[in-house]
């Protein structure tokens, strides 16, 4: 009885084992395939949910559905006008069919080994295909001219290609690469781009140069405006000053002029009254000068001789 107890127990625990293992669940960020002794069997398991396999002879392989991140290597290339340049990218990519994906490639860590491969190749050949220009402008555009810098602007040369379009050109040669891959290149895209450390420098010192040359010349028609505004200043003053004097002037003279005339009102009408204070001021003298022994001889033009006859 205990030994029938023993069987049927271990015969539940297979069955409950078996069943387990069985089973497996897939959440939305999965996809997976079932394998039996390493090759692929049935349909690729895209649905999230409960799935079935056969037990111990069956696995799982599971993969990402989401969009995965390939990030490149920094790599030094030249363009087509011969200019070496650092070029960093990236790019983002998803698994489209998981069945050919594994036959392909098994699993992610050799599908990001050969996204470099191919990636790294189209990114080379698509540097050297173009020149700089094109690979750091996207669009041709006019600079704004004023009338004061007009001699100042560079006019830009137009770009053949651009940035985004050699971006566009390498994303669709890569997904042509790796359309039997079982993936999908979703976007590619420069992530930075530099000179080489010698051609840096060049380029930074002629940058340099060419700022400085530029902040002289401005600094140098400062200065000339500086002095134009110093002497229209001076000559300002000098009309200011010279108009103020010739004002002043006539001021003077209409006032010098007032009073002349308030002088020769005054004298014309007190006349009398002078000429009385003339007589006593005389008399005054004589009394003073004279005395009872001193004889006076008058001529016929003396002063006091002609107030005494105008008085007879």
């Amino acid at each position: 009885m205990n030994a029938t107890k023993t069987i049927i127990l271990i015969l539940v625990a297979a069955v409950a084992i078996l069943a387990y293992s069985s089973i497996f669940i897939l959440d939305e960020t999965q996809q997976a395939i079932v394998t039996q002794f390493g090759r692929p069997v049935g349909q690729p398991r895209t649905s999230p949910g409960m799935n079935f396999k056969v037990p111990i002879l069956q696995k799982v392989q599971f993969f990402d559905k989401r969009y995965l991140e390939w990030d490149g290597d920094r790599n030094q290339v030249p363009t087509k006008d011969k200019k070496f340049i650092f070029v960093d990218t990236y790019a983002r990519w998803e698994i489209t069919n998981p069945l050919q994906f594994f036959i392909r490639l098994r699993d992610e860590r050799s599908a990001q080994s050969r996204l470099d491969d191919i990636l790294d190749g189209e990114t080379r050949n698509a540097v050297a295909s173009n020149d700089l220009l094109d690979l750091v402008r996207s669009r041709n555009r006019e600079p704004e001219v004023t009338e004061d810098f007009m001699e100042e602007i560079e006019i830009l040369e137009d770009i053949k290609v651009g940035r985004a379009n050699i971006e566009k050109i390498i994303l669709e040669k890569a997904n042509e690469r790796t359309s039997d891959l079982g993936v999908r290149i979703l976007d590619f895209r420069f992530k930075r781009m530099n000179y080489v450390d010698e051609v840096r420098d060049r380029v930074y010192d002629r940058m340099i140069s060419e700022r400085n040359r530029i902040a002289d010349q401005f600094r140098s028609e400062g200065q000339g405006e500086a002095r134009k505004i110093e002497g229209d200043k001076e000559r300002d003053l000098a009309e200011i000053q010279s108009q103020a004097f010739r004002e002043a002037e006539e001021i003077k003279g209409r006032a010098d002029a007032e009073a002349t005339d308030t002088y020769a009102a005054a004298y014309n009408k007190n006349r009398q009254s002078i000429d009385f204070y003339k007589f006593v001021r005389s008399m005054e003298s004589f009394e003073k000068s004279l005395d009872e022994n001193t004889s006076l001889i008058l001529s016929s033009d003396s002063e006091f001789f002609k107030y005494m006859k105008r008085l007879n």
